[in-house]
């Protein structure tokens, strides 16, 4: 695409595992001539490959490591380095703490450790982070999951997106979204919990996030098995008088 249209396509957002028809989480973001990945979760790469090689990618961004957001960056590192795919130089990749050692972990079979950062040049993310992919501007804020764990606003040309990630609500998600044009964001409960750590939205949750944000527009994503997406639109509704549609797979949205 050209210009500086923001834009998202929506990979798939299955929890917590994916679907016949709907990978777990992951989305292609677009503006300003550049393309981000952003999460990576079971399935996310072959959905991805319709749209953009790994080669052609100018970033990735992963919200946390709970592999419905993760593991195809698994797969990801031995096309990027194995297959048909000639990278320039390693792919930017911006995720919480320890993700290069954890991808390592994992993809490493001897005592000689995994080149991942042959494969992805690996940059944390902490609260605040802040960076320009291309004509993007990509800041994350650190939000609660009970584990570290990030939501992402993506500015350009005007134009904002964010993007929750997995987090119960929370005044990091709020500060973030304030006033943008999009939030994307996760509507996993179908109820709170009666004890315990929250670490999901419910669906009046992502419209309170909204209202409060001051978001013009809701899309509700990472919707519970226990709930269907009319459900969600319905419930998210009852809070938030602003236009609210469903990421459904597939989809691409334009920002504006």
């Amino acid at each position: 695409m050209t210009g500086e249209n923001l834009q998202f396509t929506v990979l798939g957002c299955a929890t917590p595992y994916p679907s016949v028809d709907n990978p777990c989480s992951g989305y292609l973001v677009s503006g300003g001539g550049a393309r981000v990945w952003v999460d990576a979760g079971s399935g996310t790469l072959a959905q991805l490959q319709r749209h953009v090689r790994l080669d052609e990618l100018d970033a990735i961004w992963v919200s946390h490591l709970h592999a419905d957001h993760s593991a195809d960056l698994l797969t990801a590192y031995y096309g990027a380095l194995y297959a048909d795919i000639q990278l320039a130089a390693p792919i930017p990749l911006y995720g919480p703490p320890g993700i290069a050692d954890r991808l390592a972990h994992f993809l490493t079979n001897t005592a000689t450790r995994s080149p991942i950062e042959s494969a992805f040049a690996v940059e944390e993310l902490h609260d605040g982070h802040r960076v320009a992919v291309g004509a993007l501007t990509l800041t994350s804020h650190a939000v609660a999951h009970g584990i570290p764990a990030f939501a992402l606003r993506v500015d350009v040309g005007g134009r904002s997106l964010a993007y929750s990630g997995d987090t119960a609500p929370c005044p990091g998600l709020t500060s973030l979204a304030r006033g943008c044009d999009v939030l994307l964001c996760e509507a996993e409960s179908a109820q709170a919990p009666s004890k315990g750590e929250r670490v999901h939205h419910t669906p009046e949750d992502a419209g309170d996030t909204a209202r409060v944000a001051e978001a013009r527009r809701l899309i509700v994503t990472h919707i519970g098995r226990f709930l269907t997406p009319q459900q969600a639109v319905a419930r998210a509704s009852t809070r938030f008088d602003g236009p609210i549609d469903f990421a459904a797979p597939g989809a691409t949205h334009s920002v504006d």
